[in-house]
């Protein structure tokens, strides 16, 4: 049986076609495969030309995979580390701070469920929602929204 060897843009198509990728990702990818003769950016290029490749795409992509469980500083510095800069971060930023005490309330309620009944406790359930990347007054805000909006199930 003969493994058939996939073309450059035969592979970058298939990266596309299982989820969104970010220019600096996919290059990346493509780079291990590369030939001598290839060219990845120009591939990149004519994958972003044909609106193939898109970082705006794949910035809204991992924003909504990621801002469910985690808080804005960590979804930030994954799209930062993917090449998102500019603009596009500038928007996404103010998209994700309006909404991050009550991403922080909900992973809260989905991972505790109880308001800290001590100090430990406390320092155990804040030190989570900050390792997730929930900014101190949006971890407030959730311990705190644990004790008073119990009713609102």
């Amino acid at each position: 049986m003969v493994k058939q060897v996939l073309s450059l843009k035969a592979r970058a198509l298939r990266y596309l076609s299982m989820r969104e990728h970010s220019r600096l990702e996919l290059g990346r990818k493509l780079a291990k495969y590369a030939e001598e003769g290839d060219d990845v950016d120009a591939l990149l290029d004519f994958l972003e030309k044909n609106n193939w490749l898109s970082q705006e795409r794949f910035a809204e992509s991992l924003v909504h995979r990621r801002a469910g469980r985690y808080g804005n500083s960590r979804v930030i510095a994954e799209l930062q580390q993917h090449g998102v800069k500019g603009d596009d971060l500038a928007e996404l930023k103010s998209g994700l701070k309006e909404s991050e005490t009550a991403r922080a309330k909900d992973v809260w309620r989905r991972k505790f469920g109880t308001p800290p009944q001590d100090a430990a406790e406390r320092s155990k359930q804040m030190r989570f929602l900050v390792a997730r990347g929930f900014s101190s007054s949006a971890v407030r805000a959730a311990l705190q929204g644990g004790v008073d909006d119990d009713d609102d199930f």
